[in-house]
């Protein structure tokens, strides 16, 4: 463990075909792109740790959260018909502070919040989250309430404007934000709802 409270443990194994058949890659660190390695990735096995997978290179397009266990078949789990990065997410022992605003560079509105939220309208009145600023912890925004739909994942740094990200989808009224929590490799209770 380091002394910001991160420490970087996890191991991904991805395969060329479903079912973990052909060609394998094992990562324990985030790759950019994955066509260097596979010629495509539609199953894998997150041994230990969690990731950011993405359906483009360079960590862009659809988004999915993979914890421990077997992804056999993408397409039908997810609605992903190939997997082309991956990002690790380190484990976080710490606080988690973030700010969201109502719109792009940290305009309007604006909310501190330093625990999940099932619907950022009910609960601060916001009509929209256009940007946001990490400043501890791990989060994953989901595009509907109640921790449903799309998603993306934000680390510790700022977010000025979520369309120009490379985000596949509009941001809409109803988000939700969770965070990571890691305790080791296991989740909290509240967030095995994120598979």
């Amino acid at each position: 463990m380091t002394s910001t409270g991160m420490n970087m443990n996890g191991r991904i194994t991805f395969y060329e075909d479903r079912n973990f058949q052909g060609r394998s890659y094992e990562c324990s660190s985030d790759c950019a792109d994955m066509s260097s390695y596979l010629s495509r990735c539609q199953s894998c096995r997150v041994e230990s740790g969690c990731f950011m997978v993405y359906d483009r290179p360079n960590y862009m397009g659809n988004q999915w959260f993979m914890k421990r266990g077997e992804y056999h078949d993408y397409q039908r789990m997810m609605g992903m018909t190939d997997i082309r990065s991956c990002r690790m997410i380190p484990m976080h022992r710490g606080s988690f502070r973030m700010r969201i605003y109502e719109r792009e560079n940290f305009g309007g509105q604006m909310h501190e919040m330093m625990d999940d939220c099932d619907n950022i309208m009910d609960r601060y009145r916001m009509n929209n989250c256009m940007s946001c600023n990490v400043m501890d912890g791990h989060w994953l925004m989901y595009e509907q309430p109640q921790y449903r739909g799309r998603m993306m994942y934000m680390r510790p740094g700022e977010y000025r404007n979520f369309n120009q990200m490379g985000m596949a989808y509009e941001v809409h009224e109803h988000e939700t934000y969770q965070r990571v929590l890691l305790l080791d490799i296991a989740f909290t209770d509240a967030n095995t709802r994120s598979h």
